[in-house]
């Protein structure tokens, strides 16, 4: 059987795969059991690039702001479950990715509707002063993000 040369792109999923597979999350938190029939949830990747000597930071940034919010969303049953990774190594170089979340939604309604996250950081962080400027700095030692809606492909 004749073999297909790898692609950029073949190499990063199959990177992805193996990482979310050989890591723990981050949260330490177990993950709550579907809610819904999986065939309905939606599932999304985010991917961050973050600037060399930044990286704790970032995970501070996002740990203290963005996954409380995240929670949130998954308490009232937008999201059925939050994941976060990083890399084993530095990588081949190219450094794609130095933390990636997995977020799989409800369903594509939840994906695309409103999410109520204004609302929910509003209660969340009085100090919407703060916040707003914490939230600034965390994109701003960034060098890169991306998100990655997938569409499962069954090939049965």
């Amino acid at each position: 059987m004749k073999r297909l040369p790898s692609t950029g792109s073949e190499a990063l999923w199959i990177r992805w795969l193996l990482v979310s597979v050989l890591l723990v999350p981050l949260t330490g938190e177990a993950q709550a059991p579907a809610r819904q029939n999986p065939a309905s949830h939606k599932t999304v990747w985010y991917f961050y690039r973050v600037k060399w000597g930044f990286q704790e930071e970032f995970q501070t940034l996002f740990t203290r702001n963005h996954l409380p919010v995240l929670r949130e969303q998954a308490r009232t049953g937008r999201i059925v479950s939050v994941k976060t990774f990083v890399p084993s190594y530095h990588g081949d170089g190219r450094a794609d990715w130095t933390f990636a979340v997995e977020i799989v939604f409800k369903d594509e309604a939840s994906l695309s509707g409103p999410s109520g996250e204004e609302e929910i950081q509003k209660r969340l962080y009085p100090d919407r002063a703060k916040f707003l400027k914490e939230e600034q700095r965390r994109f701003e030692i960034l060098d890169a993000h991306w998100d990655v809606p997938l569409n499962e492909l069954d090939l049965r």
